[in-house]
């Protein structure tokens, strides 16, 4: 296991948001980004999205609070023996956690190589 910072993580995690498609990115809506350590109770997984999918909104979709995807730190770590494992993971995560903001299920994201 290799171990990267914090600091350094949250970068990773902000590098990786950041080759988002510009068209798709701003298509995100009411969605925020954290990093976490470990998903208590879970610790391997790696992503989560928490929220209503952009395709399950309808006129009703009003006053709520923002979406959630959450990277957890610890299991990408605990997955990758190289740095450059820790930045293929954590491009790889984010957009899976992405992926089900815009109503990708993990079938499908598990077809296109997403998983």
């Amino acid at each position: 296991m290799i171990d990267v910072p914090l600091d350094q993580f949250e970068i990773l995690v902000s590098e990786a948001l950041d080759t988002i498609p510009a068209g798709l990115g701003e298509l995100m809506d009411n969605v925020a980004v954290f990093v976490e350590e470990q998903k208590p109770g879970r610790p391997g997984l790696l992503g989560l999205y928490h929220g209503v999918p952009l395709t399950k909104r309808g006129t009703g979709y009003s006053g709520f609070l923002p979406d959630h995807i959450t990277i957890y730190r610890k299991p990408i770590l605990r997955r990758c023996s190289t740095e450059e494992e820790v930045v293929s993971q954590v491009g790889i995560t984010v957009i899976h956690e992405v992926a089900h903001h815009f109503g990708i299920s993990d079938e499908r994201l598990h077809e296109l190589g997403w998983a």
